[in-house]
């Protein structure tokens, strides 16, 4: 007697061949491996996808608020006024520009504080040159101006300043000094004399035309040194706060 033919007792009727799904050695369906890899080529490929869309978001975001954050600083500059008939106990002016001493020297002369201290000043400069310098109607004397030949930058002047206010006992200090740079010389003293009332007086150079500073490269350039600078400033002084 004939055997039944595999092929028959496979299928069932008809002699019909049924198609036998052959495993490979690993137990596997022929072709799922590369299907297993191409599902997961196309998640990590996702996730490259989204990490590289977070990453430019992040930048972009940073990059906005950096900028918004600038502008408001150069329109702070740009806007800033001088106080009408300050009054305090005491002035300093941070040096980097005639004008600045000037502007101190006669805030003194006309009786808006007692004394003065001129933070920054060159080791070989004299009384008398500076008070030829600022066209002074008095001798720059010791009792009413100090010179302070130590600070080398502002957060120096800072130092500098806050010891000079403690040794006299000071409770006001009228900041001195130019526009651009009064925002990070306060933020200085405001560090180093947490309990002292800071009043800060702009001088605005002839020159530099802050009030169309984003029509001018050289002054968009001076506010962006100065914006950076001040940040800096500003991190130190609040992570030396908290140590």
């Amino acid at each position: 007697m004939t055997q039944a033919d595999p092929a028959i007792d496979a299928g069932g009727k008809n002699g019909t061949t049924l198609p036998v799904t052959r495993l490979d050695p690993g137990g596997h369906a022929p072709g799922s491996s590369a299907s297993c890899a191409s599902v997961t080529g196309d998640a990590r490929e996702k996730r490259r996808f989204a990490l590289r869309t977070f990453l430019v978001a992040c930048v972009t975001v940073f990059v906005v608020g950096t900028t918004i954050q600038f502008a408001n600083f150069a329109n702070r500059v740009s806007t800033a006024t001088v106080p009408l008939s300050p009054q305090a106990d005491a002035i300093v002016v941070l040096t980097g520009g005639q004008e600045r001493v000037s502007e101190a020297v006669r805030l003194l002369e006309e009786g808006h504080a007692g004394r003065l201290l001129i933070s920054g000043v060159h080791p070989g400069t004299t009384r008398k040159q500076i008070a030829v310098v600022t066209a002074s109607a008095k001798p720059l004397e010791e009792g009413s101006v100090e010179l302070d030949r130590v600070a080398l930058n502002t957060a120096g002047n800072a130092t500098e300043t806050a010891n000079w206010v403690r040794k006299n006992g000071f409770d006001s200090l009228l900041v001195v000094t130019s526009a651009y740079h009064l925002p990070r010389a306060t933020a200085e003293l405001s560090g180093a004399l947490p309990d002292v009332t800071l009043i800060g007086y702009p001088v605005f150079a002839k020159d530099l035309q802050l009030e169309a500073w984003h029509t001018k490269p050289a002054t968009i350039r001076l506010l962006i040194r100065e914006y950076v600078k001040y940040t800096v400033a500003r991190l130190r002084i609040a992570v030396r706060s908290m140590s």
